[in-house]
């Protein structure tokens, strides 16, 4: 018998065999995928969820703020303390309507919180605004400016003088025993206070705080603010903070 004339068979070209291969990979994949769960996971492990708050950058080097705030500060305060509110208050609001509001918004509102979360915003989420304002109310010596016009009329107004002013502040932050920030706010009838709140708490949190009104300045007098350079030293730490206020910022 004689064998079959090939002779008039077109030669597949290369881009159908590559084309045919490609096929055959993809078949198998599919294949793969549909019988094991674990194949499908990973071939979308690459597609993280967007989570609603993120860890804000630095407007400036991790040491610029040197000699007053030490680097190795800086980056620990930020990096781990600042991404575990940040994380955790991701983790209390997922699949929550407190997922879609600002984080001003989840401050103002923390008493409303449901109990299941509630202590979980109130801290971690004071913790995200609190933190993500401090760095911004800071600036390397001799980039923050001085207080506007407007500003320093109310600091005299309300406390007597700049100076004044500058050691009632330091005083709320003393004499906050424990963790906690001291603030500088504007209350609802434009007069100015200062005040201090315990852990993560800020003025914006309405019935949970003592005085209520628009933080301008605050400062952060948990230990892990300032240990590794001051220790137990409070008062040094605050006396620093004044080199980098970020006046700028503070309105």
């Amino acid at each position: 018998m004689d064998a079959p004339d090939r002779r008039d068979a077109a030669p597949r070209s290369p881009e159908r065999r590559d084309f045919l291969v490609a096929t055959a990979g993809a078949a198998a994949a599919a294949a793969l995928a549909g019988a094991h769960p674990s194949f499908r996971n990973a071939s979308t492990a690459s597609q993280e969820k967007k989570m609603p708050f993120t860890l804000p950058e630095l407007p400036y080097a991790e040491n610029a703020l040197e000699p007053f705030i030490d680097q190795k500060t800086m980056n620990i305060h930020r990096t781990k303390h600042h991404q575990a509110y940040v994380d955790n208050l991701n983790k209390a609001v997922d699949g929550t309507p407190w997922a879609a509001m600002s984080i001003e918004e989840i401050c103002r509102k923390a008493k409303d919180a449901p109990d299941a979360v509630k202590a979980a915003v109130r801290n971690n989420g004071g913790g995200h605004w609190n933190h993500s304002m401090f760095w911004k109310w800071m600036a390397p010596k001799g980039q923050g400016g001085a207080p506007g016009a407007e500003l320093a009329a109310a600091i005299d107004k309300a406390f007597g003088s700049m100076d004044n002013f500058k050691a009632q502040f330091a005083d709320a932050g003393m004499k906050r025993f424990g963790s906690g920030w001291a603030w500088l706010v504007r209350k609802a009838d434009g007069s100015l206070a200062i005040t201090s709140t315990p852990n993560q708490d800020n003025p914006l949190m309405e019935g949970l705080v003592d005085v209520v009104g628009h933080p301008l300045l605050g400062v952060d007098v948990w230990e892990h603010a300032y240990y590794l350079n001051y220790q137990n030293r409070r008062a040094d730490y605050l006396k620093g903070f004044w080199e980098v206020v970020n006046w700028n910022a503070v309105k």
